[in-house]
């Protein structure tokens, strides 16, 4: 008896320590857009979700974040009263982002800070996170018209809007692409959209894409590649393209999720296992059957979902004292990067135009997968 009394209290003593060390490891609060605004982003939040329970805590921006930036920060506020909080993964750092960050650094200073695709300057971007990641925008400058004329593109269309233009990466690719179009003979079209947040909203941008690709392609002929600095105008641009028998070298996140399925009417369910190689296989196959294969191209997995997880798990590494708080392991992020790619990904630090480098600001690069 006393033997089994012993036992018991060396477990019961095992799991009072276990239990208080388990618990201040922390949660990871993700906040993403809507499914309206980012599909891939939101679902990639409900994955952590379903791998780590009540660890995560996942809220949205508003629908129109542009008009709304005092509930941005209100949603962030909020965060910061929960104390098991540790960690905060933003998918996408729209604008208005900074403003909520530095809500909550009135009251905490123990959360470990992601951006992922920030829309503000970076050098203020860099002061308020520990972990910025995002496509490597600046390569892509190159590479996309690159792309494009690889798959037969002649013209390159690029479609943006003020907003978009008023960021400094987003505005110094486009200056690249120009540039790059001119240096390989490609014809460039600075197309100006709509912007989904303004007067004509998400349905208007869409709206306009879908009328206006025909007309480009009238004027341009079939092998013009088109490009959008929008989210929400990757549908309607896929599908218009396909239509026209356009060219299109890359959504602007790129992913083969990333408006490929919806646009051709592939069914998906991302949180399956299989499901990526199944919307690969998918698209390649209608786009066979439309006589468009060789004309589209994507990374071969969704950097936007790999942002949420790969710095996701990270963080939880940061809070198991695994990894430094405040300085990047370098090596083990990439790991984390690639154990969900399952392919090598790189990253490089964020260098301005005078040459300071920003450690904590990591651009992200992968080849192209071609359908």
């Amino acid at each position: 008896m006393k033997k089994v009394l012993g036992v018991l209290l060396v477990f019961v003593l095992t799991v009072a320590l276990v239990a208080p060390a388990f618990a201040a490891a922390g949660k990871v609060a993700i906040v993403t857009n809507t499914v309206s605004q980012n599909e891939e982003e939101y679902r990639s939040a409900q994955e952590m979700v379903a791998k780590y329970g009540d660890r995560i805590v996942h809220v949205t921006w508003p629908d129109n974040f542009m008009a709304e930036q005092e509930q941005m920060v209100s949603v962030v506020a909020k965060l910061a009263y929960d104390v098991d909080v540790k960690a905060l993964v933003i998918n996408q750092a729209v604008p208005g982002t900074n403003a909520a960050v530095d809500k909550l650094l009135e009251t905490r200073d123990d959360i470990f800070i992601v951006y992922s695709t920030p829309q503000e300057n970076p050098p203020d971007v860099a002061s308020r996170a520990h972990l910025i990641l995002q496509p490597d925008e600046l390569a892509m400058g190159n590479e996309i018209p690159v792309q494009a004329k690889k798959l037969g593109a002649k013209v390159f269309v690029h479609y943006s809007f003020p907003r978009h233009m008023s960021q400094v990466l987003l505005s110094s690719r486009r200056e690249l692409m120009k540039k790059k179009c001119a240096e390989i003979g490609l014809e460039f079209v600075d197309a100006t959209a709509p912007d989904p947040t303004g007067d004509s909203g998400l349905p208007g941008a869409q709206q306009f894409i879908l009328e206006d690709v025909p007309k480009m392609v009238a004027k341009y002929g079939k092998d013009t590649a088109f490009f959008s600095t929008n989210c929400a105008m990757q549908i309607p641009l896929i599908k218009a393209v396909v239509d026209s028998g356009a060219i299109y070298p890359q959504p602007c996140c790129p992913s083969p999720y990333h408006g490929f399925p919806t646009a051709l009417g592939i069914e998906s369910d991302s949180s399956k296992p299989g499901d990526l190689q199944h919307v690969i296989a998918e698209t390649k196959r209608i786009l066979a059957e439309k006589g468009m294969s060789g004309r589209l191209s994507t990374w071969p997995v969704p950097v936007a979902m790999m942002s949420t997880v790969a710095s996701t798990e990270y963080a939880f590494k940061v809070m198991a004292g695994e990894v430094p708080f405040d300085k990047l392991d370098i090596k083990v992020l990439e790991q984390c990067m690639s154990d969900y790619a399952k392919v090598d990904v790189k990253t490089s630090p964020y260098v301005d135009e005078a040459g300071k480098q920003y450690d904590n600001y990591l651009f992200v690069l992968m080849d192209f997968l071609t359908y």
